[in-house]
């Protein structure tokens, strides 16, 4: 079988408090393949958040190999993994993480301030991935103007504004009602049917409903990888 477009093969992950080490991955090995809709869960503490600070290029492991779209990015330099991080990954966040002076589409544009683009081509690029989030009317708005369902539709419309293969949501519903929290995922489901590898990070048993491949972690390690059955929103 070919390796995937994320590879880790045996990824430690320790730290020192002192002279104390605390492990908290502990020798993990994982694919994950082109267009896959992978949710990771596990209770406070089974490591998830680290192993997602490693896939997305946030952190890097004490010891092991994580090959990214055929990169070794596991002993980068915080500048490299900077680069593949924009480049590679979209990232959405439970606390939306928008800039409150900027506007819906100045927030949305800004990594492709990064990459160099002219604000012209930025704010036609913001504008094209707004209205593939249904948000072109309120592109104007400040974050404080917004719902938190519109803010998250933005916090999606940035990660997905350099054309990452892969997106990186952290708990994207966590502060979300219900009814909302269905309209984000039916978007996260219309991103994998576009052709993204989505890797949803979350607690809730409803929002993983919606992922293809299921991995539940503990302890630092994989306790159960197995195929999942997703929910359709009609």
């Amino acid at each position: 079988m070919a390796s995937g477009v994320i590879h880790l093969e045996n990824i430690k992950k320790s730290y020192f408090m002192g002279s104390q080490e605390l492990k908290v991955l502990k020798g993990l090995s994982l694919d994950i393949f082109s267009n896959e809709y992978v949710a990771l869960m596990g209770p406070s503490g089974s490591g998830k958040s680290t192993l997602m600070n490693i896939i997305g290029c946030l952190d890097t492991p004490t010891d092991g190999t994580y090959i990214l779209n055929g990169r070794d990015v596991s002993k980068m330099e915080d500048n490299a993994l900077a680069e593949v991080r924009n480049t590679e990954i979209g990232f959405v966040f439970q606390q939306f993480n928008l800039l409150p002076r900027l506007t819906a589409l100045e927030n949305v544009a800004l990594p492709l301030i990064y990459a160099g683009m002219s604000q012209k081509l930025r704010n036609e690029k913001a504008m094209h991935v707004l209205e593939m989030v249904n948000l072109t009317d309120r592109s104007h708005h400040k974050p404080n103007e917004l719902s938190g369902g519109q803010s998250q539709r933005v916090a999606i419309a940035r990660a997905l504004v350099n054309d990452p293969s892969i997106i990186l949501a952290d708990e994207p519903t966590g502060n979300l009602d219900s009814v909302t929290s269905q309209e984000i995922m039916s978007i996260f489901d219309e991103i994998h049917d576009n052709g993204n590898t989505v890797i949803l990070i979350t607690h809730e048993e409803d929002i993983a409903g919606h992922s293809h491949r299921l991995i539940r972690l503990r302890d630092g390690t994989i306790e159960s990888d197995r195929i999942n059955d997703p929910v359709k929103i009609y």
